[in-house]
């Protein structure tokens, strides 16, 4: 479980294809010795299981193993050496909720399709798919790329956020333009109300 608060930017140094899985390693700023074996960390908002580590002065090498299903729903399968990645680690009992409950268990992609700077934000407009657009809502929240934001407008399938400097300057969404796609993890809360609206109808 994870808050969509982004504690680090990763860097792919290899993306390595083995069968039906893609190995990775991530340079990380995160000290190896307190990352165990089979740990969680969020890597653009996706949960990947750290199967090797590396210690240096700087932080440490993480490897990982992405699935066919990640591959297949999320934007891993574009990763390549010199990716940039919004990271978290995995949340701990007793830290603080910054931003809302993730799960790290991407739903599918939304296309950046206008990005406007303004003085004092950044405005983001994302175009989601059918299927999940519905579980969009203003004021509510969205995890994009690992990152918890605040839905201000949706019509239709198409919603917006905005982005103060300052996460621009600590994730990789400054690098973001009109056409990129990001990873869309849409609000547990609303995932959960949609199927017990469901299950109600069922009877």
């Amino acid at each position: 479980m994870f808050t969509g608060i982004v504690s680090g930017i990763g860097r792919v140094v290899s993306a390595v294809p083995d069968n039906s899985v893609v190995r990775l390693r991530i340079a990380t700023p995160y000290d190896a010795a307190g990352v165990d074996l089979g740990a969680s960390v969020s890597c653009s908002g996706v949960c990947l299981t750290v199967t090797a580590k590396e210690m240096s002065d700087t932080g440490s090498m993480l490897a990982f193993d992405a699935a066919p299903e990640t591959l297949k729903i999320t934007n891993a399968a574009r990763w390549e050496e010199g990716t940039r990645l919004n990271l978290e680690r995995a949340l701990r009992m007793g830290d603080e909720l910054g931003g809302h409950l993730v799960a790290g268990h991407v739903d599918g992609l939304a296309r950046i399709i206008a990005r406007d700077d303004f003085g004092s934000a950044t405005g983001f407009t994302f175009d989601a798919p059918p299927k999940l657009a519905r579980f969009i809502a203003p004021k509510g929240s969205v995890c994009l790329d690992g990152t918890s934001l605040t839905v201000n407008d949706v019509e239709g399938t198409q919603f917006t956020c905005l982005l103060i400097p300052h996460t621009l300057e600590v994730t990789t969404w400054g690098d973001r333009k009109a056409g990129d796609d990001v990873n869309l993890e849409i609000d547990l809360m609303a995932r959960y109300a949609a199927r017990l609206a469901e299950a109600g109808g069922l009877g």
